[in-house]
């Protein structure tokens, strides 16, 4: 499996020992930076370029996931999902990665490499790689939704809406010329 990786400053031992790891389980490792430690470089570019590589490969039909990492894990994670079709799951646990994979089909994790040891994330890591996603029907769905949500916008009912029709309240949340003012409170 392909496997795009990238960091920051403070995943970048991590993320050598990382590359080593996985190329000894015969992954294909394709590195997104940094190539040098910067204590001021900025993990953006580099996250975003795994996960649009994580993108552009599996619509190519390769088997491909991506992982990102940084101090916390938080802005690598928030970088990768600003990409369309990626699925970036925060993991901290066995459990995480593997839920990340099974409902939600991630094809990217997040992880912080000031979190855990080693070990710890790398055991992550390769249980992520080794889930499959269920496929159920309601893991599908939502994916679905997620999906057309990032195409079109588009959302299903709010159920609360005709819920308040029924009890004759406007549907405020729905209003167009709401005439609510967030600074007033």
């Amino acid at each position: 499996m392909r496997i795009h990786i990238a960091t920051d400053h403070a995943g970048l031992e991590f993320s050598t020992q990382l590359q080593h790891h996985l190329a000894a389980a015969g992954h294909e490792v394709v590195d997104h930076g940094p190539i040098e430690y910067d204590p001021l470089d900025d993990y953006p570019a580099f996250c975003i370029r795994a996960a649009q590589a994580v993108v552009r490969d599996q619509a190519a039909g390769v088997e491909t996931l991506g992982v990102v990492f940084g101090g916390s894990g938080n802005g690598e994670q928030i970088a990768a999902n600003k990409v369309l079709g990626v699925r970036a799951a925060l993991v901290w646990s066995i459990a995480t990665a593997e839920l990340a994979r099974e409902h939600n089909d991630a094809n990217v994790i997040a992880i912080g490499a000031r979190q855990h040891t080693f070990d710890e994330a790398a055991s992550f890591i390769d249980r992520f790689i080794a889930t499959p996603f269920s496929g159920e029907e309601r893991h599908a769905r939502r994916i679905a939704q997620l999906a057309a949500y990032e195409e079109d916008g588009s959302l299903e009912p709010d159920p609360r809406a005709a819920l308040r029709q029924t009890r004759g309240q406007p549907d405020v949340l729905a209003a167009d010329d709401s005439s609510f003012d967030p600074e007033a409170g």
